[in-house]
């Protein structure tokens, strides 16, 4: 099994101080930027985020009128879209521990998709407000890593997810074609931190905090291995745009016949 990994030194915050993942501090650092989150993920992406969270939906089975639950929703996006593919047949819930990021998406449902099932709840990803099996399948885009236990955030992910239902992971990881990885990383580390902290000023190193939170958090198999330790089977990782991102995606055990 794999180990819990220690808090990293990283040389993208100051004095490669360790990476601070403290709810205080991820909730204040959400809360300043939430205004133009939505903008800056779209330009620093190029709009590849829409994407990804397009093909990370198409791997979801949605057969079924139980809820949907998009974790760390942050704005709504990935859980918006969810409903619309859903169009009525089952409710979407969103859930953020920051209350400045969920007020934004709780005006584009009302927006845009005011007739679609959704409602965006106040909630920690460590502790869940909902009961064992409750939602057909649980998402979470570019959340996970800001959980401050990635551990104990995959076993609640697991907890609320009904038996033979998928648990799906969307994050940022770390490119492995050499001559791309050597410009992300670049771009990643050196433009992305100063162009963001240029738009979308905050006293928090939000964009400094990116790069460091992404170096930081475990991709690829040991992720992988994470989620089948937390419960889930047949957990397979689908690299995005040359690794950029990755979708990984897990079944629930079904119950055991007596």
């Amino acid at each position: 099994m794999p180990e819990a990994q220690p808090v990293r030194q990283d040389p993208n915050l100051p004095s490669g101080e360790p990476l601070d993942k403290s709810g205080a501090r991820v909730r204040s650092m959400f809360a300043q930027i939430a205004p133009r989150y939505d903008l800056l993920n779209h330009l620093l992406s190029l709009g590849i985020d829409v994407y990804w969270r397009r093909r990370a939906m198409n791997r979801l089975r949605l057969d079924k009128s139980t809820p949907v639950l998009d974790c760390c929703t942050g704005t709504g996006d990935l859980a918006l879209m969810i409903a619309r593919r859903l169009d009525g047949r089952a409710e979407v819930v969103g859930t953020d521990f920051c209350e400045e990021m969920l007020q934004i998406a709780r005006t584009k449902h009302a927006r845009k998709f005011a007739a679609l099932p959704v409602r965006f709840e106040t909630a920690d990803t460590m502790h869940l407000p909902f009961d064992d099996g409750s939602f057909q399948a649980v998402t979470v885009a570019f959340g996970l890593r800001n959980v401050q236990d990635t551990l104990q955030g995959l076993h609640e992910l697991v907890r609320v997810c009904e038996p033979g239902g998928q648990v799906c992971v969307l994050e940022f990881s770390k490119p492995t074609l050499p001559g791309f990885r050597h410009v992300y990383n670049f771009y990643f580390r050196a433009v992305l931190p100063r162009v963001g902290q240029w738009l979308a000023r905050n006293e928090k190193g939000a964009y400094n905090y990116l790069p460091a939170s992404v170096q930081a958090f475990p991709c690829g198999e040991q992720l992988v291995q994470l989620m089948e330790q937390s419960g889930l089977t047949d957990v397979r990782a689908y690299p995005l745009t040359f690794g950029v991102a990755t979708i990984y995606i897990g079944n629930r055990l079904e119950h055991k016949q007596p």
